[in-house]
C-alpha cells in the first residue's frame, strides 16, 4: 500500500518536532540540539518527551528518537511510534537510536550493524522514515547494574561522554536541507 507523504506548506513554515524517549539525559540532549539546529534553519521546531506530545497531527515533520537498551528503544518510544503508525506513515519521519557504538572496541565494533537493524527493523518496515542515525550518548557507572559493570568492564569498554555533536548537527543539517526541498517542491532533488 502506497502512502503519499503528507504535504510541506510552500509558504508557511512546517512545524517539526523532535520526539525522545531517554533515560539518563544523553538522549534529551541530542533531540533538543537537533531540535535548535532545524529552528536554526526557520523551521518551528519542538522537542518533547514522547509522553508529552499533545496533538501529532499539529506537525507536519517527525523527528523521533529513543535511547537503546538491550538493543531495542524504550517502551515510551515504541508506544508513541506504534500509536501514532497511521499519522506517522503520512509525513516525513527521520529515527535516531542513542546507545552507545562508540565505546565499542575491538570485535565488538561489528556489533553496531546488527544491533541497528535490530534497533530499527520493524519501525523501518512499518514508517518508512527518510533516515536513522545511531549516535552514542553518555555512560558512567552508575547508569549500569552491578552486572551491567561487570559485564561492561569485561567488555574492554570505558565510561564518558561520546556523543558527537559535529555528526549530530551534521544530521540536523542533512534533516533541514530535506525539509526545506520537499517545501518548495523538490522532494527527490531535482528542480521543480
Amino acid at each position: 500500500m502506497s502512502v503519499t507523504p503528507h504535504p510541506l506548506p510552500g509558504a508557511g513554515r512546517p512545524h517539526a518536532v523532535v520526539v525522545y524517549a531517554g533515560v539518563h539525559g544523553s538522549t534529551r540532549s541530542i533531540a533538543t540540539h537537533l531540535a535548535a539546529r532545524l529552528a536554526d534553519r526557520g523551521i518551528r521546531t519542538e522537542a518533547l518527551p514522547a509522553e508529552a506530545v499533545g496533538d501529532p497531527s499539529a506537525y507536519d515533520v517527525f523527528v523521533v528518537g529513543s535511547a537503546v537498551h538491550d538493543m531495542a528503544w524504550l517502551p515510551q518510544a515504541l508506544a508513541f511510534v506504534h500509536t501514532n503508525a497511521a499519522l506517522l506513515a503520512g509525513r516525513d519521519v527521520w529515527l535516531f537510536s542513542v546507545g552507545m557504538p562508540a565505546a565499542l572496541r575491538g570485535p565488538w565494533k561489528a556489533l553496531v550493524a546488527r544491533e541497528e537493524s535490530h534497533v530499527i527493523g520493524g519501525l523501518a518496515g512499518q514508517l518508512r522514515p527518510r533516515g536513522h542515525r545511531m549516535f552514542s550518548g553518555v555512560i558512567e557507572p552508575e547508569h549500569l547494574t552491578r552486572a551491567g559493570r561487570v559485564k561492561f568492564q569485561a567488555m574492554g569498554l570505558r565510561y564518558g561522554d561520546y556523543r558527537d555533536w559535529p555528526a549530530i548537527r551534521a544530521w540536523a543539517e542533512e534533516i533541514g536541507h530535506d525539509i526545506d526541498r520537499r517545501r518548495h517542491g523538490k522532494a527527490d532533488g531535482s528542480p521543480s
